[in-house]
C-alpha cells in the first residue's frame, strides 16, 4: 500500500495542471519528435530517435509519478491546524544554538518543497526533527554533518 501524500488546495492544484500540460502538450510533442527521427532513415544507427525515445520515456516515468502522487493525495484541512505543537503547514521561527542564526521555515509535504521559498519537507531531517515539538523546545536533528541543535522561538500558520 503506498503512503498518503499530504498536500495543500494549492500545492494539489500544481500537480494536477502540471499532469494536464504533460498528457496534452508534451506527449504530443514527443510523438512527433519521434515519428520525425524515424523519417530519418535506419533507426539502429539514429541517434536522435533514441534521444527522442528516452525523453518519451522520462516523459511517461514523470506522467507516472504525478497520478500516482494526486490519487494518494491528502488535501491538509488547515482549519484544523494549531499552533502549540509544530505540524505539517506550521511555520516555524527557529534558531540554531550552534552559530545563533534565527529562520523561518514553512513544513509542507514532500512535493511542495522549495529551499528558496523556505519551504522544508516534513520528510526532511530538520523536518521530522521539528515535529510534535512545542515553543520553547530544543530539537536535535541529525543530519548528514551531525546532530543541530535548534530552539523553537514561534509557531505559527
Amino acid at each position: 500500500m503506498t503512503k498518503p501524500h499530504y498536500l495543500t488546495a494549492e500545492g494539489l492544484e500544481k500537480l494536477k495542471k502540471e499532469l494536464l500540460r504533460l498528457t496534452s502538450v508534451e506527449r504530443e510533442e514527443a510523438a512527433r519528435a519521434i515519428a520525425e527521427a524515424r523519417d530519418k532513415g535506419d533507426l539502429s544507427e539514429n541517434a536522435e530517435y533514441d534521444a527522442a525515445k528516452d525523453a518519451q520515456g522520462m516523459l511517461e516515468m514523470r506522467i507516472s509519478q504525478l497520478q500516482n502522487l494526486i490519487i494518494n493525495a491528502r488535501v491538509i484541512d488547515e482549519s484544523r491546524l494549531n499552533t502549540e505543537v509544530v505540524q505539517i503547514l506550521n511555520k516555524v521561527r527557529i534558531k540554531n544554538m550552534a552559530n545563533k542564526s534565527v529562520m523561518e521555515v514553512t513544513l509542507v509535504g514532500e512535493s511542495e518543497a522549495n529551499l528558496e521559498e523556505k519551504k522544508l519537507a516534513v520528510s526532511s531531517p530538520i523536518g521530522r526533527g521539528l515535529l510534535g515539538k512545542k515553543k520553547g523546545e530544543i530539537a536535535d536533528v541529525q543530519t548528514p554533518s551531525g546532530i543541530v541543535s535548534f530552539e523553537i522561538l514561534d509557531i505559527s500558520l
